[in-house]
């Protein structure tokens, strides 16, 4: 498969604290691909890196073979990287629709961009609650909402940093299904959470953290090879 996202070498962290080293993975074209570790073992920070919004102390970001290490966020949502934050982080203020249009662009190109309805159609939550501020919305229907917000922009790569973390079970379905037809469609997606079932069931490729160090990678079959790895870096 074709890389569409790879990174080597790289290190970040937070001031003079070292978080991450040497972590490297690829995503490629239409993959849905996983970052798995337990809490506190760089997933987040990997995703911060990558998306500028921490400096990079070393190391190489690819994008559809354009280094893009060390480029401004705004750069690189630009070249076509669509983030949904852990802890959602849409703007409370704002309606829903005003959330989905706050940055709403397509920037790649698409010939099928995703539109206000298009969004709406994929959460019919979304469109119930359309006028609401983003403060009156359950936390289900927030994540729907930082998920449909990433869409906006039109993401060749869309990522999901805790996709479905503390929503009720119901909720949480709901998401992985829509998830599901992202795949179907050919989004390629970086998924951050938790579930690992949903997570084998969906993804290609998965890359294991520990201690800010890729410690496993490889495909769904091989992960399912060795059932081990649940217990030894995703356990509590």
């Amino acid at each position: 498969m074709t890389p569409l996202l790879e990174i080597e070498g790289l290190e970040a962290g937070y001031g003079d604290t070292a978080v991450l080293f040497a972590v490297g993975f690829t995503v490629g074209q239409g993959e849905v691909a996983t970052l798995l570790g337990r809490n506190g073992m760089g997933k987040t920070t990997t995703v911060r890196a990558l998306m500028g919004l921490i400096p990079l102390r070393s190391g190489s970001v690819r994008f559809d073979g354009r280094p893009l290490a060390g480029a401004p966020a705004h750069r690189i949502a630009r070249a076509g990287l669509g983030l949904a934050p852990e802890g959602r982080q849409i703007f409370p203020n704002l309606t829903v629709r005003e959330n989905l249009v706050a940055t709403a662009g397509n920037r790649t190109g698409r010939d099928d961009p995703w539109t206000l309805d298009r969004v709406m159609a994929l959460f019919p939550s979304l469109s119930a609650r359309a006028g609401h501020y983003g403060n009156q919305l359950s936390g289900g229907e927030q994540q729907m909402l930082a998920i449909g917000r990433a869409l906006m922009t039109n993401p060749r790569l869309l990522i999901l940093d805790e996709a479905t973390e503390g929503l009720a079970p119901l909720v949480r379905q709901e998401i992985w299904s829509c998830i599901a037809r992202l795949r179907e469609d050919g989004q390629s997606i970086l998924l951050i959470d938790k579930n690992l079932d949903a997570l084998l069931d969906l993804a290609d490729r998965h890359t294991i953290l520990e201690k800010g160090r890729v410690v496993w990678s490889g495909p769904t079959e091989a992960f399912r090879a060795e059932p081990d790895l649940h217990h030894r870096y995703l356990g509590v």
